[in-house]
């Protein structure tokens, strides 16, 4: 269609430079747009118009972003090479594109070596040809081997469109066969919504039946109180009758005793008259009767109301026990019928057993009848051998009378050859004899050696192709069932066990049972507060005036209130008048910093310049007699937290972060629910109206922002709770063990974390609170030096890491894998060991510089000095080591991403081809997941947990930990004292 359209043009050869790019270029648009410039360019390479540079600047060159860039850039090349670039370009279409050439020329495309500038030589032109066809062809034989693949694609397509269609139609069936199911069921539940209307008018007649006899009875109750009432007053008024008759019999008596009567009477009216003290005091106990009358009023308004909370559960619970009952019934008709069954099945195993007794029996009769028969047939056999001896004997004694018999004639003639023939057909038979093999049974079985054996090895596991005896059976059984016995009574023991859990096992199980004792039953307002015992240094600030201020310390939180906190300071809010600390000069807007006081003859000092609200006045609670205070005047800082707390920026002084070591969920005296590892901002230790809640809030995980607010346990209230979750997970039943070591995985939820005090090597007292001179005066050297302290609240510290912390994968078998995969990425990099001379060695030990040695014994040493330097790049270092460069890295300001990924024998098996290649299995992987889980909570900083059902493969788990990482390291890096 090209050539019709286009006339014939002159030859290519006798136009000139521009003639010819002025006709390229006329066309460039379609050349930019068909040509492909990786087709071309070998011919053109061919020509030597286009050089090895050129070829890689057009294919590789950045700039160039699609197909027409780049043949464009490459049209750019040939200009300059002129004449000679056009001519081999036109050539190179004629040859890869002749529809293409035929536009743009205007010429047919012929392969006739006239038709070719000469550029090329004739013999290279001619390979260049024919590794073109040969190329063409074998795009051809791809182009139809795809269509043949194609072809046989949407055939199977088709056949799997005709079996959807089939499936389809069951489907409909089965469709149509639910909804008349339904059906069906709707009926079935409306006649049981009819049952149990019925049985509910059932059980509201009988309800009223009930009633109606509890009314009767108490009718009948009051009756007798009535008839008791009045039995009461008769006899009163009897005992009245018959003290009025003798008093008349009395009367009548001398006046006398009349005179001694009125005295007795007079004497009685003083007596009754009370002076105003008596009425006062009985005035008052009145009034307390009064009262406590009220409050046993009350007391009773709540026992009324509970007892009727009682009753309605009492009613939920009767109807409970009615559906259970049901229940119970149903079961019950369940189990009889299952007994029932299992009663046939045994009877038809019995009956199966007797027939395989006599099947047995008549095995083993039939295998008698044929030994004997066997032993039989070998008699005979012998017999037979025997005779035929005899025959042979007879015959060889008959041939030697004959031979001497013949000799011995001599008038008969006998020649050589008839005696050589004779002499051959007599004695035939005693050399068959020699050679003959006697008979024997080589398979046959003594049926009372057989049964001997049976009764004696046998067994249903025996190889032989007897069956066993009954005998052996019964002994087998009897061994079945003492093997069953055993695993029974094994896993009856394993229930009555309880597991603890790994935390309280390594070490914190003999100082658990001693701190709850003495934590539950001492935490009075006189113990020391467990939140008190912090990591930090005694806080002591030398700037700006101090007054020093001694008083009378008697209940001296009654003579001055306090207000503040660690972050403002605690300062003096009001003082009482007339009191001791009124006397001495204290006002408001003073900032306490120092108590000291004496204690049991123990002189002890207290800096409260930096601690919280809660434990300053726990601290001035505990004073008592003299007291020494040291007071700085800060009368601005003081108006200024007053501002604040007047326009609800802030409830308090306080203001610390804590790490939760224990889920508590929301209650009724606290607000917020939290669970373990979240990371709270604390502003109030002491709210008005509570004595054992802080007001705190979340924090947002990227910035210093706080989220939801409310109030939660304080430490001691928490150290409690603490100590019942860590009991509840101690005594927890082995189903519930089971449940969640089999449930939903990634689910499972933390519930403590063990945390403690002990390994600090300090006493169990306030760090603030010190006592002089103890080291030269205290004698006692048996006093324990430490104790465990669970801490439910852990003090952590906000860190703003750079821009590419490095990573830590756990556990370390899988990090070590997934930390050569992980280097290929662009922004990762592999930490790698440095080789060290034992000299620097030993001294970059002693710096702590080494975080990890090679295993073989080799000296290669992974150092901090290698991760700083990959860090500095702004590269994510990824550490192929343990948990024990950790600390390491803290104490160097870098804080590591911790991902451990959590493994289970399922998700082991998918990584199985990965641990081979290193020559690991997949129980080694396991163990190492157990050994370092446990380890995690010992960190100071927080970790992330990839649970085990989140990714399918290698691919899926890498890119899961790249998401994990790009979003830890946008979080803050929260840094607790290391306690352990």
């Amino acid at each position: 269609m090209a050539g019709e359209c286009v006339p014939e043009s002159p030859d290519i050869g006798q136009m000139g430079d521009e003639e010819l790019w002025e006709l390229i270029n006329d066309n460039r648009h379609r050349i930019s747009l068909g040509v492909r410039p990786c087709i071309l360019i070998p011919y053109l390479r061919q020509a030597r118009v286009l050089t090895e540079m050129d070829e890689d600047e057009i294919l590789s060159c950045h700039n160039l972003t699609n197909r027409s860039m780049r043949t464009s850039h490459m049209l750019d090349l040939l200009r300059t090479q002129g004449k000679n670039g056009a001519v081999a370009l036109v050539e190179s279409l004629m040859i890869h594109y002749p529809t293409l050439y035929t536009q743009v020329t205007g010429r047919k495309p012929s392969t006739e070596p006239s038709s070719f500038s000469g550029l090329i030589k004739y013999s290279e032109l001619t390979e260049y040809l024919v590794r073109a066809v040969t190329g063409m062809q074998k795009e051809l034989q791809a182009a139809r081997d795809e269509a043949s693949k194609k072809s046989a694609r949407c055939a199977s397509l088709e056949f799997e469109i005709r079996q959807m269609m089939e499936v389809s139609e069951k489907s409909r069936c089965l469709q149509s066969e639910n909804q008349h199911m339904r059906r069906h069921l709707c009926s079935l539940q409306q006649d049981i919504t009819r049952l149990k209307d019925e049985k509910c008018d059932l059980y509201m007649r009988y309800t009223g039946a009930v009633e109606e006899k509890s009314s009767v009875n108490l009718r009948l109750h009051d009756l007798n109180l009535q008839l008791y009432q009045v039995q009461t007053e008769l006899q009163k008024a009897q005992a009245d009758s018959e003290f009025q008759r003798r008093h008349s019999l009395r009367s009548a008596e001398t006046p006398q005793l009349q005179d001694k009567v009125r005295k007795l009477q007079l004497q009685l009216a003083k007596e009754e008259k009370l002076d105003p003290a008596r009425q006062d005091i009985l005035a008052q106990d009145l009034a307390e009767a009064i009262d406590s009358q009220v409050e046993l009023a009350e007391q009773l308004r709540c026992y009324r109301e509970e007892n009727e909370q009682l009753l309605r559960e009492k009613q939920v619970l009767s109807d409970q026990k009615e559906c259970l009952s049901l229940q119970v019934q149903q079961l019950t008709l369940d189990c009889n019928m299952h007994q029932k069954k299992i009663t046939v099945i045994q009877n038809q195993m019995k009956e199966l057993q007797a027939e395989r007794d006599q099947a047995y029996l008549s095995r083993d009769e039939a295998q008698t009848m044929i030994a004997r028969i066997l032993a039989e047939k070998d008699t005979l056999r012998s017999q037979l051998v025997e005779l035929q001896e005899q025959v042979c004997g007879v015959q060889a004694q008959r041939c030697a009378s004959e031979q001497q018999r013949r000799s011995s004639d001599l008038n008969m003639e006998w020649d050589w050859e008839s005696l050589r023939s004779s002499f051959e057909k007599c004695p035939p038979s005693p050399p068959r004899i020699s050679n003959r093999r006697r008979l024997c049974r080589m398979d046959a079985v003594n049926p009372h050696s057989m049964s001997s054996e049976c009764e004696e090895g046998s067994s249903v596991r025996s190889r032989n192709a007897e069956p066993p005896s009954p005998e052996s059976l019964r002994r087998r059984e009897e061994a079945l069932y003492a093997d069953s016995s055993k695993a029974a009574e094994t896993e009856f023991l394993l229930e009555d066990f309880v597991f603890i859990p790994t935390e309280i096992e390594d070490g914190n199980a003999c100082t658990f049972s001693s701190c709850k004792n003495s934590n539950i039953d001492g935490l009075s307002r006189t113990s020391v507060p467990p939140f008190l015992m912090r990591s930090r240094q005694k806080a002591i600030r030398v700037n700006g005036r101090v007054l020093g201020i001694s008083l009378q310390g008697e209940a001296l939180l009654k003579q001055l209130a306090v207000v503040g906190g660690n972050k403002t300071g605690v300062f003096v809010h009001h003082v009482t008048e007339g009191t001791a600390a009124h006397t001495v000069g204290i006002s408001p807007g003073a900032q306490i910093v120092e108590v000291k006081y004496e204690q049991n003859q123990k002189a002890m000092s207290m800096v409260l310049e930096d601690s919280t609200l809660e434990e300053a006045m726990w601290a001035l609670g505990q004073v008592t007699g003299v007291c020494h205070l040291s007071l700085r005047p800060r009368q601005d800082d003081y108006e200024a937290l007053l501002q604040q707390m007047q326009s609800n920026e802030t409830s308090s002084g306080d203001s610390f972060y804590v790490r939760v070591n224990v889920s508590l969920p929301a209650g009724p005296k606290w607000t917020l629910p939290v669970s373990c590892n979240d990371i709270l901002h604390v502003t109030n230790t002491r709210p008005a109206g509570t004595k054992d809640s802080w007001y705190a809030s979340q924090v947002h995980p990227n910035q210093l922002l706080d989220l939801q607010s409310g109030s939660l346990p304080n430490y001691y209230r928490a150290q409690r709770l603490l100590i019942r979750a860590i009991e509840d997970m101690s005594f927890e039943t082995k189903n519930s063990q089971k449940a969640a070591r089999f449930g939903a995985g990634n689910n499972k939820q933390k519930v403590a974390r063990i945390v403690g005090t002990g390994r600090q090597g300090r006493k169990p007292l306030w760090v603030s609170v010190e006592e002089e001179n103890t080291s030269a005066e205290s004698g006692d050297t048996s006093a324990p030096r430490s104790c465990l302290t669970l801490m439910p609240y852990s003090l952590v510290t906000p860190h703003f890491p750079p821009v590419c912390r490095p990573v830590l994968l756990l556990p370390t078998i899988l990090g070590h894998i997934l930390s050569k995969k992980m280097a290929d990425w662009p922004g990762f990099r592999v930490c790698e060991p440095e080789m060290l001379s034992s000299s620097e060695r030993a001294a970059r030990l002693q710096r702590s510089e080494i975080l990890e040695e090679c295993e073989g014994g080799t000296s290669c040493c992974y150092t901090l000095q290698s991760v700083e330097k990959i860090v500095k790049t702004g590269t994510h270092c990824v550490l192929p080591l343990g948990l024990d460069c950790v600390r390491r890295l803290h104490r160097a300001e870098i804080f590591p991403i911790i991902i451990f990924i959590g493994q289970s024998p399922r998700s082991a098996k998918k990584l199985k081809s990965k641990l081979q290649r290193r020559s690991q299995s997949e129980e080694q992987l396991l163990a190492c997941s157990r050994s370092e889980e446990p380890l995690l909570d010992k960190l100071p900083c927080l970790y992330h947990s990839v649970a085990q059902d989140s990714w399918c493969d290698q691919s899926s788990l890498l890119t899961h930990l790249r998401t994990i990482i790009w979003e830890e390291q946008k979080k803050i890096v929260w840094v607790e004292p290391d306690l352990w």
